[in-house]
């Protein structure tokens, strides 16, 4: 036997069978409880769906930078070798050219000179890298659909 109102099977009395295994989405008979959960279940989706999204960005940024930063290592492992022999050549050079008229050529000034030149190539690759860091963008589209959950609360929608 089986009637439109029936007990609720959560112990609050009657309600309408009908709305309830539908799941209770009629908004005109809805009380201020059901409204308030249905705002807490909306903003928990919206939260986790926003840690989603952060999660995934922050995946794939972290993926891109890992290879990047792995071929950067490997270029760098190598190049040590390639600036090492060279800037013993060019050492080697200077000082044959600055002591030209002594039997000895002069190392400790073309050393001198070398490191010279690698300390402003390394202040310029630092500045470089400087400014490239603080280029950085983070994770873009969180910032922006976070920005809109305010007026999204509100019943408004931001463009």
């Amino acid at each position: 036997m089986s009637t439109p109102y029936e007990p609720d099977p959560r112990g609050q009395g009657a309600y309408d069978a009908g709305a309830y295994a539908a799941g209770g989405r009629d908004g005109d008979n809805a009380s201020v409880g059901e409204l308030f959960s249905r705002v807490s279940e909306d903003l928990s989706t919206l939260v986790r769906q926003e840690i989603a999204l952060a999660k995934a960005e922050t995946t794939q940024s972290a993926k891109q930078a890992g290879k990047g930063a792995g071929m950067f290592a490997g270029a760098a492992w190598s190049t040590h070798f390639v600036l090492l022999f060279l800037s013993l050549a060019l050492w080697w050079a200077l000082g044959a050219m600055i002591g030209a008229g002594d039997a000895q050529p002069a190392l400790g000034w073309s050393a001198l000179i070398v490191a010279v030149i690698w300390a402003i190539i390394a202040a310029v690759l630092a500045l470089t890298g400087r400014r490239e860091v603080q280029r950085v963008r983070g994770l873009p589209q969180t910032a922006e659909t976070v920005k809109k959950i305010p007026d999204a609360l509100k019943g408004q929608e931001q463009q």
